[in-house]
């Protein structure tokens, strides 16, 4: 045995060196390459700027033609010097840590060992693969949970392969410090120690320790709706992020600048925003559902995420209603019939006249109206019979000042030289004066009689049918709907693949929209019912997509073990729930501190000394979480007297480290290093404190008391 051990033990020691020596040749050649992309850069600059100054030069009297000729030839130059900066910034990344995974295997083509990294690296002279980038194809081997038989997808079709073995490696700060073989998922080792990071760089180190379950949705094919629901720390917004990586890899010509990404806030947008440029990946939009689809139409003012959320977390009644109502079916029904009632009894047809003459009946407009362009959305009818008519006037317009020339002409003809002399001028007054009449006649019809053809305003429509009620947010989404039912709005710039992020709060009426604007055939949706704050009498709208997005493959997945939070934090945030539990990953951590605490002094007291130890213990992300603003505002005001701590009370703050405050619902979606959950709530108000709880990764603290005012 013992001789055995010592064999296993040398052969290990072996395969370490070889895996040394194999680092350092690798990341000699990082170097020369990036040393090499810099000496290229330096002479694109120097191009760039001979070329700026030759051009000066040369149209320096003719600005004209300066400028055409500078925006061609720069173009070029310019886009080399891109490539080359992302190229220097990638193996900067690679520098510090090459790659994070190897596997052995056998196919079709023989056998080869590759490389797993970020990014992908080949060799200078025979431009040979040494990395190869995570998003290829083959790495899909790695992901799988077993060596064996698998196989994975090639641009030429489906390939099998015999896997043989599959190794991980830790590098930081371009040492190897660890190496396992394994022929499961990833080992415990290395995704402990990245789940034990603090929330800034878990989020960027995320690629090397993806598992089969999120691999499998972040390789689904780019067409139809992958729909995720996964609870609070499944890797959600990881799995989505990953995937545009992973199909800007794959699809760029298609994809690139045209991927959207929506998220429940702007705190949220800057929070995600450092990843994806760590995967190399930039051009991404990325911004929320009302900034986005706000910007196509011109509302005077609509309610404020932070005063709307305020009003569903503190109860309002009436407010709720309303968003039930308008987050329902009947809603979209209701609608439909406000469509049908405008094309049925708001354009009052009548015959066009033409002088005493019906150029088109009242019968013939309503005929194509109604029937013959029944495919276009009414507006856009209207317009186009808007000009048929005006057509048909031009035509009897044209007819009746061809008569009057006509008859000007022939009179001129037949006059001798005497009564030209003593007419003509008599005559060609009366000429002008019939065909200002016919003109005065055109623009008659025009502003007076095809008055019933004037498009009423789509936002006048809805607030006649809202009893001019203020606008919230769900009153955007019926907007653009009657916009693109009455006008035929669409989002014209190409969007080919759509994220939504926290989606279990977008109502049907959302989805639809979303869809129908940019004619999108590729989403991937995300989001965990459990964490649905705004109210609905119908099942999540997220989980009933196959009835919205009824021409495309809608694809469900669920998710319910959390990387997040230690086993501690999920067994807490378990009570809050009474159906889709959270699994564990069993990473241990300190017992939650739960305990009530009446006397506000003695709040702030506590607060204050935890924020204090959680430092010391080296967390960088530490946050105070409250039910709603009002608390927070009064405890933060309470806090700040005796220390920092940076308040969120509007969506459009930056949060990026360090102490804060803020109300649960700016928190969705966010992790911190710690959590203090200040529970003052006097109800059952399990969504909020689940939601509050697990945004802890390390630990957590949970103190109950009144209300802070």
């Amino acid at each position: 045995m013992y001789e055995e051990n010592s064999k296993k033990d040398l052969h290990r020691e072996l395969e370490l060196n070889l895996e040394k020596q194999k680092l350092k040749e690798v990341l000699k050649e990082i170097k020369i390459q990036i040393l090499n992309y810099v000496n290229i850069r330096k002479q694109i600059v120097s191009s760039i700027l001979d070329l700026r100054e030759k051009n000066l030069e040369q149209y320096r009297d003719d600005e004209d033609q300066y400028v055409e000729y500078f925006s061609h030839e720069m173009y070029a130059r310019e886009e080399q010097y891109r490539l080359v900066n992302k190229n220097i910034r990638e193996l900067s990344i690679l520098k510090s840590s090459p790659y994070f995974g190897k596997i052995e295997f056998e196919d079709s083509y023989g056998r080869e060992s590759i490389y797993i990294g970020r990014f992908g690296m080949t060799a200078r002279e025979d431009y040979e693969p040494i990395v190869i980038d995570w998003r290829s194809p083959v790495c899909a081997l790695f992901y799988e949970g077993k060596l064996g038989t698998l196989k994975y997808k090639s641009p030429a079709g489906e390939v099998e392969a015999e896997v043989l073995s599959k190794r991980q490696f830790i590098i930081k700060k371009s040492n190897l410090l660890g190496m396992f073989d394994s022929s499961l998922d990833v080992k415990d080792e290395i995704l402990q120690m990245v789940l034990s990071k603090n929330a800034g760089e878990k989020l960027k180190d995320i690629v090397m320790t993806i598992q089969k379950e999120q691999d499998n949705i972040i390789r689904q094919p780019r067409k139809g709706a992958v729909v995720v629901n996964g609870v609070a720390g499944s890797g959600k917004t990881t799995i989505a992020l990953h995937r545009v990586a992973y199909l800007l890899y794959n699809y760029r010509k298609i994809l690139q600048e045209r991927v959207l990404i929506l998220g429940p806030n702007s705190i949220f947008i800057d929070y995600i925003s450092r990843v994806l440029p760590s995967l190399g990946e930039e051009k991404v939009i990325q911004t929320t559902f009302r900034e986005f689809f706000g910007s196509m139409i011109n509302l005077p003012y609509i309610m404020s995420f932070r005063e709307y959320t305020e009003n569903v977390v503190n109860k309002n009644r009436e407010f709720i209603d309303e968003v039930i109502y308008k987050g329902s079916l009947k809603y979209m029904d209701d609608i439909n019939k406000l469509i049908d009632v405008v094309e049925k009894s708001y354009f009052k047809m009548e015959d066009v006249l033409f002088y005493d003459k019906v150029i088109l009946s009242k019968e013939q407009i309503n005929k194509m109206l109604i029937y013959d362009f029944k495919s276009m959305p009414l507006f856009k009818r209207v317009r186009r019979l808007k000009r048929i008519i005006y057509s048909k006037i031009r035509d009897e317009r044209n007819i009746l000042v061809n008569l009057i020339q006509k008859d000007y002409k022939d009179r001129i003809e037949n006059m001798t030289e005497g009564e030209l002399n003593d007419f003509q001028t008599d005559l060609e007054y009366k000429r002008r004066n019939k065909i200002r009449n016919v003109i005065y006649e055109v623009i008659k019809i025009k502003k007076e009689k095809l008055k019933w053809m004037n498009e009423p305003d789509v936002l006048s429509i809805y607030n006649y049918f809202n009893k001019n009620k203020p606008l919230i947010y769900n009153d955007l989404a019926a907007i653009l709907y009657l916009k693109i039912k009455l006008e035929g709005l669409k989002y014209n710039k190409g969007i080919r693949h759509i994220v939504i992020d926290e989606a279990q709060d977008y109502s049907p009426l959302q989805f639809w929209v979303i869809k129908e604007l940019t004619d999108c055939k590729s989403f991937t949706i995300v989001g965990d019912v459990n964490q649905m704050i705004i109210p609905s009498e119908n099942k999540c709208a997220m989980m009933g997509l196959k009835d919205i997005f009824t021409d495309i493959e809608v694809k469900n997945f669920s998710l319910d073990k959390s990387y997040r939070s230690t086993n501690e934090i999920i067994s807490y945030a378990n009570k809050y729930l009474k159906h889709n539990k959270i699994i564990s990953l069993v990473r241990k951590g300190k017992e939650v501190i739960e305990k009530q605490i009446d006397n506000h002094k003695e709040l702030v007291d506590k607060i204050l000394h935890d924020v204090v130890e959680l430092k010391e213990r080296g967390y960088e992300s530490i946050a105070v979480i409250c039910r709603d603003l009002k608390n927070t505002e009064a405890l933060g005001n309470l806090i700040k007297r005796r220390m920092h701590i940076n308040l969120i009370d509007r969506e459009n703050m930056i949060y990026s480290s360090g102490e804060v405050i803020l109300p649960s619902y700016f928190a969705k979606g966010l992790e911190f290093d710690a959590v203090i959950m200040v529970d003052t709530s006097q109800s059952n108000d399990d969504t909020l404190k689940y939601i509050m709880a697990t945004r802890a990764l390390h630990e957590l603290y949970v103190y109950k008391t009144s209300s802070i005012n």
